[in-house]
């Protein structure tokens, strides 16, 4: 059930983790056959007032939604209700076959024991065409479809150099970019910016008419990409949406499944041969931002043979002593710093200035209004659906409790062995250190919205005290720079953000041959 004081738009899309939030309560129901659902308030938990009886008496706009659940018969001998991507994105709002209420205003009051009708239903998503340079393919995974007990495929969006067709008989390196679910190949734009496009106001960079700015930076990159000095390279974007998340995280998990494996060993050697990619481990490089730092990272040091370069931007925690501003081996609680006689909440989210906006324990709770068991779809369950085992139920076990925030140290010992990034290299440094030198590149605002940068300060400890090798690569960070910083002292972080493809593949391809075996191809595409 959402409610809202705000008519300009549905109560479905008014949802956040800071002060300008509206209300959600969620339940789960079993086996619900009729369109007609009758509310009982004292079964709801809610976010940001938890109770019913908390929300004060006056009228409302109030919408209800219904998140439809499928059940998975896993390889594991689980059977768990998840919802299932139906090409959004993992997006609960907007989720094809979720079914909706039309808004309506009505007191506080006459919610309990009222029927609703939900008989909106949301339609079926297009697929994006292909064009001259982006094609999209799709693949049923043979190794996510045995773990899962149900056909499940792996997708990406193909950005094909200039002169393809004009050149059979050269074979390209592989641009990987990771990040959360892509609708088509993001940052590409042929036509010129639309003369006729309305300015928009960004609230998050303070900027009046930054679509106009995105669409002039999608055409700058068109001219680039086509322009006679661009890096000749296939570059990719990959989907691979989840019953958990927008995205994979791209490794193999427990709750998950073998992610890892199904993108490195059967999707991307696909892509290579449908495409004419060189098919060797030195002629891939990954890169993103947030997720995707994190995940190019992780792919770079649990596959270090399978790829020659990994750009990490603005990573998630890559060490799990700083989860954002939780230490999860010395702290006993997620939500609150401990005192005689006074906790402190801890913050979520900043700007640049320091000014907090939310706390962990409102991210929290928000993600248990949507969703019990990890199934809010949102970032800290879908750490928990990557990183922890599997419980007796078949879902996540928790790191912490979702009410109290007590972390339980079990779990974040098999986090720490498994996922804890820096942690992993640390320990395998001897083996792996020699697979990973020139490799790692890691980059982040100081000011980073998530305190992201307290575990990259960690990991560059580590980093830069490594000897038989020494890790070679570049760590650094952008001053008074927001989430998404990925290494530019001249730009904006507004605009500099819209430039991974063209920062990270011109990085990459001019400082590849030291890493490169004898013989490799290192001309037939420079063209």
């Amino acid at each position: 059930m959402l409610i809202s004081t705000d008519n300009t738009s549905e109560p479905r899309f008014q949802l956040s983790d800071n002060d300008n939030t509206q209300q959600v309560y969620g339940i789960d129901i079993e086996n619900l056959t009729s369109k007609h659902l009758t509310v009982n308030t004292s079964e709801l938990y809610g976010y940001p007032l938890e109770t019913f009886d908390e929300l004060p008496e006056g009228e409302y706009n109030v919408q209800f939604l219904f998140h439809r659940y499928e059940t998975f018969h896993r390889k594991d001998g689980h059977i768990v209700k998840l919802p299932m991507d139906r090409g959004e994105g993992q997006q609960w709002n907007r989720a094809p076959g979720n079914s909706f209420s039309k808004p309506i205003r009505i007191a506080s009051k006459a919610l309990q024991n009222s029927s609703f009708s939900i008989t909106d239903v949301i339609p079926e998503i297009k697929e994006p065409e292909d064009t001259k340079y982006i094609k999209h393919i799709k693949i049923q995974s043979k190794l996510l479809t045995e773990f899962w007990g149900r056909p499940m495929y792996l997708g990406a969006h193909i950005l094909l150099p200039e002169g393809f067709d004009e050149h059979p008989e050269a074979k390209y390196p592989l641009a990987i970019m990771h990040g959360h679910f892509p609708k088509d190949f993001g940052g590409f734009r042929v036509e010129p910016p639309d003369e006729n496009l309305k300015p928009e106001y960004s609230s998050r960079f303070g900027i009046m008419g930054y679509n106009n700015m995105v669409q002039e930076e999608e055409h700058r990159f068109y001219k680039l990409w086509t322009g006679p000095d661009f890096p000749r390279v296939i570059a990719i974007e990959i989907q691979h949406a989840n019953p958990y998340y927008d995205d994979s995280y791209a490794v193999n998990s427990e709750n998950l499944g073998p992610y890892g494996d199904a993108i490195t060993y059967e999707l991307i050697p696909y892509i290579e041969e449908q495409f004419r990619g060189i098919g060797e481990g030195w002629a891939r490089f990954v890169y993103g931002g947030s997720t995707g730092g994190w995940e190019a990272l992780a792919v770079q040091v649990l596959y270090p043979n399978e790829y020659n370069g990994c750009y990490a931007a603005c990573p998630d925690p890559i060490d799990f002593r700083a989860m954002c501003l939780i230490n999860l081996y010395e702290d006993k609680n997620a939500y609150f710093r401990p005192g005689t006689f006074k906790q402190t909440l801890i913050p979520g989210h900043r700007d640049y200035l320091g000014e907090v906006s939310s706390t962990i324990k409102d991210m929290n709770q928000l993600e248990l209004a949507l969703g019990s068991k990890s199934r809010s779809g949102q970032q800290w369950d879908i750490w928990e659906a990557v990183y922890s085992p599997v419980s007796a139920d078949g879902y996540p076990m928790r790191i912490w409790d979702k009410k109290s925030g007590d972390i339980n140290p079990e779990v974040a010992a098999y986090w720490k062995e498994n996922y804890d990034l820096r942690y992993i290299m640390e320990r395998d440094w001897k083996t792996l250190g020699p697979k990973l030198e020139g490799k790692i590149n890691i980059y982040c605002g100081d000011m980073d919205n998530y305190y992201l940068n307290n575990a990259v300060y960690l990991a560059e400890a580590f980093l830069e005290q490594t000897q038989s090798p020494y890790y070679r690569g570049d760590v650094d960070y952008g001053d008074r720079a927001e989430h998404c910083w990925n290494g530019s002292h001249e730009l904006p972080n507004h605009i500099s953000r819209l430039r991974y493809h063209e920062f990270f593949i011109t990085k990459w391809a001019s400082n590849i041959k030291n890493r490169v075996p004898v013989g490799a191809d290192l001309s037939s595409w420079r063209y």
